[in-house]
C-alpha cells in the first residue's frame, strides 16, 4: 500500500479529532487529486475504489465515498480492501451524521473482526455515534443510557488506550446529564407538591451520582423538602451532609438560612457577605451537629 498524502492525512487528522492518527496510517492508500471517473464501479479494482472512496471522503462528498466504499465490501468481500473500507464506511455515515447507518457498519466491523488492530477505534467511534445523539434533559434519556453504555465498554475493553481517557470523560459528562434530568424531575415534583416523588429523585443524585455537579443542589432541596414536612431532625442531618461537603456553598447558606427560620438551629440568616467570614460554616456546622 502507498503511503497517503500529507494532505489527506491532515484532514482525517483534523476530522477525527482524537487518536486516529494510528488508524490513518494502516489504513489509507494513495489517493488521486482528480475527479472521481463516472464509470461502472464493479469494474473498478478494489485499490482504486478505495483512493476514489478516500479522496471523495476528502472533499466531503460523502455519498459517493460510501458508494466506493460499499462496492468494495459487495465485489471484493474477501480482501483486505472490504475490511478498511467497512470501517471507513462507518466513519463516513458518522462525518455526515446518519448515525445509525454508521453504527450499523461499526457492529458489523466489530463482529466480523474482532482481533482487527483497528477494532479499539471501531468501539471508540461508535461510541461517539451514540454520544452525539444525547438530547437535552428535557426529553428522554435513554440515549444517554446508552452512550454512557458504549463509552464505558470502551474503557473497559481498552483501558490504556487514548479511546478510554476521552471516554472516561464523556462517561463522567453523560452522568451529570442524567444526574440534570433527575433533578428537573425532583424540581417538578416539589413544585406540583408530589413531596415523596421528589425526595425519591433528589435521594437518587446524592446516592448515584456523586460525583457530579448536581448534588450539592439536591442535598439543599431535600432539606427543604423535610422541613416542609416537619421532619427537622431529617433536615438537620441532611444539612450537615451540605455542610460537610461544600461549605462554601450558596446550597448551604440557603439551607442553613431555612434552619434558622424554623428555629432548628440558633443563629441569624445570613448573606453571601456573612458567610464569607473566616469561621462561619465551621461555628454553624457545629451549631447543627
Amino acid at each position: 500500500m502507498n503511503a497517503p498524502t500529507p494532505r489527506l492525512v491532515l484532514t482525517l487528522l483534523l476530522a477525527l479529532s482524537l487518536g486516529g492518527c494510528s488508524f490513518i496510517h494502516r489504513v489509507l492508500p494513495f489517493t488521486k487529486s482528480d475527479d472521481t471517473p463516472k464509470v461502472n464501479l464493479a469494474d473498478e479494482p478494489p485499490d482504486l475504489l478505495y483512493s476514489n472512496g478516500i479522496d471523495a471522503l476528502d472533499k466531503k462528498n460523502y455519498s459517493i465515498a460510501v458508494k466506493h466504499f460499499d462496492a468494495i465490501q459487495q465485489n471484493y468481500p474477501y480482501s483486505s480492501w472490504a475490511t478498511n473500507a467497512q470501517l471507513m464506511e462507518g466513519f463516513t455515515e458518522y462525518r455526515r451524521n446518519n448515525y445509525t447507518e454508521a453504527i450499523s457498519q461499526l457492529d458489523r466491523f466489530i463482529a466480523l473482526h474482532p482481533a482487527s488492530k483497528d477494532v479499539s477505534y471501531a468501539y471508540y467511534l461508535r461510541a461517539l455515534c451514540y454520544y452525539e445523539q444525547i438530547a437535552d434533559i428535557s426529553r428522554d434519556q435513554k440515549g444517554t443510557q446508552e452512550a454512557m453504555g458504549a463509552l464505558q465498554e470502551v474503557v473497559n475493553r481498552f483501558p490504556d488506550s487514548a479511546y478510554a481517557r476521552d471516554a472516561r470523560l464523556k462517561v463522567d459528562l453523560c452522568r451529570d446529564h442524567l444526574a440534570g434530568k433527575e433533578m428537573d424531575i425532583g424540581r417538578y415534583y416539589e413544585k406540583q407538591h408530589f413531596y415523596a416523588a421528589a425526595i425519591g429523585r433528589f435521594q437518587r443524585v446524592v446516592d448515584d451520582f456523586q460525583t457530579t455537579n448536581h448534588v450539592a443542589e439536591a442535598l439543599s432541596r431535600l432539606t427543604e423538602i423535610y422541613l416542609k414536612l416537619g421532619m427537622v431532625n431529617e433536615a438537620k442531618k441532611t444539612a450537615s451532609v451540605l455542610a460537610y461537603n461544600y461549605p462554601g456553598s450558596h446550597w448551604y447558606e440557603s439551607s442553613f438560612n431555612d434552619l434558622v427560620s424554623v428555629g432548628a438551629v440558633p443563629g441569624k440568616q445570613v448573606s453571601s457577605a456573612t458567610a464569607d467570614r473566616p469561621g462561619f460554616f465551621t461555628r454553624a456546622f457545629g451549631w447543627i451537629f
